[in-house]
């Protein structure tokens, strides 16, 4: 019979045993509160390294801005809105024609919206305090997210702080190493980001191609488990759709997953705005995960996901942006809820911006402008082929009382650069008209 401090057994190692390996284990990866050993007297660390004015992609930042300086180009971002941005704006006490807003139906700064928002303050104030899971709901919160489901034609939705951060931490909880996502090569900086973070190999194709990517099925599908497709309902740069019938009928076919980022669509596409389903005439289930924001068409700020209730469920629990998040302010939520039911209520608001879209396009095309891809719906960009000629531009525009903003490299490519001009229904006739004369004689 032998003792216990005998015992050698992985049970129980005998004394001699634990003692020599908890030294060797000290001498591998010392103890906690141990002082790290002495290394090596090691080369000077250079200052890239650890100071911020030495960072190279600060140092780049600032050879871009000395070049703005020399060529005599004002910065035209970052710009002080002083009331709501609508067709209208105001900076620096004047009043500007305003093109640089994603208030798509006017509902920012509606008297409703506000009341609604006011209502939420007073009742619950002006933080959630807390992440919803710990901290509990607000009766406004969860509202919204059925409202937005029935919208949609879908079970559930689940609504997050932010609306970049929708993507990235939906993307990033549902796929992995072991997975596939292919995105259209000029979808949304979050997608890229979500794909990033989840870790699955990753594939750009050619935009709104699906014969590229029903080809690209064929000859890979069966090396990975999970295959996500990305596309957005209305691309924000170009302000172009893709067909989503043929993605819904390859993606069936590869048994693949179907994301549809609705940011730009919502109250946009769709006899009455109910956006890229309503558009295309396809069932909304059909679609695996719809994305929105809270921040355009519904004048509020935040970011949600709509489908089944599996995968709503999936994210409740599971993804670190709404898990590990406060979550959606009250008065945001209620802002948001309020100008659904106006979107609803109102579909004239829809019909106007349809129009307006259309106007400014053949407006446009009509002064030989390259309008690039844009279908007329609430985005039409004006490509002048230069970020430095696309600054310039915008401030000669602001000049003459338009504020439209550029979007240069590297945010588009520089052969791209262009001026972008979102639409709102609220925009008249005669402003559409003395924008584009402006822009024709300037260009």
């Amino acid at each position: 019979m032998t003792s216990a401090a005998d015992d050698d057994s992985p049970a129980g190692l005998g004394k001699s045993a634990r003692l020599g390996l908890i030294d060797r284990f000290r001498n591998r990866q010392g103890t906690a509160g141990d002082a790290p050993a002495r290394a090596p007297a090691a080369a000077k660390v250079p200052e890239q390294f650890y100071r911020f004015e030495r960072h190279p992609a600060y140092e780049r930042l600032l050879v871009s801005h000395s070049a703005a300086e020399r060529f005599g180009v004002q910065s035209p971002f970052f710009r002080v809105h002083e009331a709501v941005a609508g067709a209208s704006t105001t900076i620096g006490a004047r009043q500007y024609l305003n093109f640089a807003s994603y208030n798509y139906l006017g509902l920012n700064g509606h008297p409703r919206v506000n009341q609604a928002a006011q209502r939420a303050v007073e009742r619950y104030g002006t933080s959630p305090s807390a992440s919803r899971l710990v901290a509990g709901e607000r009766p406004v919160q969860r509202q919204l997210e059925q409202d937005l489901a029935a919208f949609y034609g879908v079970d559930d939705c689940i609504a997050f702080v932010s609306g970049h951060a929708t993507n990235v931490s939906a993307i990033a909880t549902l796929f992995g190493t072991r997975d596939l996502i292919l995105h259209d090569a000029l979808i949304h900086n979050s997608v890229l980001e979500g794909a990033k973070l989840s870790g699955a190999h990753r594939r750009s194709f050619p935009h709104n191609d699906w014969q590229w990517v029903d080809a690209l099925l064929g000859q890979l599908r069966g090396q990975f488990e999970r295959v996500l497709i990305v596309v957005e309902g209305l691309y924000s740069m170009d302000g172009d759709s893709p067909d989503l019938r043929h993605f819904i009928e390859l993606k069936k076919r590869h048994k693949a997953f179907l994301m549809v980022d609705d940011a730009h669509a919502l109250g946009v596409l769709g006899a009455t705005g109910r956006g890229s389903a309503e558009h295309w005439g396809i069932d909304p289930r059909d679609v695996d995960i719809w994305m929105g924001t809270l921040s355009k068409t519904l004048a509020s700020c935040g970011g949600y996901i709509a489908g089944s209730t599996p995968l709503v469920e999936l994210l409740k629990f599971n993804a670190p942006g709404f898990v590990y998040s406060v979550g959606l302010s009250p008065a945001l939520a209620a802002a948001a809820l309020e100008a659904l039911h106006i979107l609803q209520e109102e579909p004239q608001r829809v019909a106007r911006l349809q129009a307006v879209g259309q106007e400014f396009l053949q407006l446009a095309k009509a002064k030989g402008i390259d309008t690039g891809l844009s279908e007329g719906h609430a985005i039409t960009p004006a490509i002048v082929g230069s970020s430095l000629k696309a600054a310039r531009l915008s401030n000669a525009l602001f000049e003459r009382g338009i504020n439209a903003q550029p979007i240069i490299y590297p945010a588009v490519e520089e052969k791209a650069a262009r001026i972008r001009f979102f639409l709102c229904a609220l925009h008249e006739p005669q402003q559409l008209q003395a924008t584009i004369d402006a822009l024709a004689e300037l260009l």
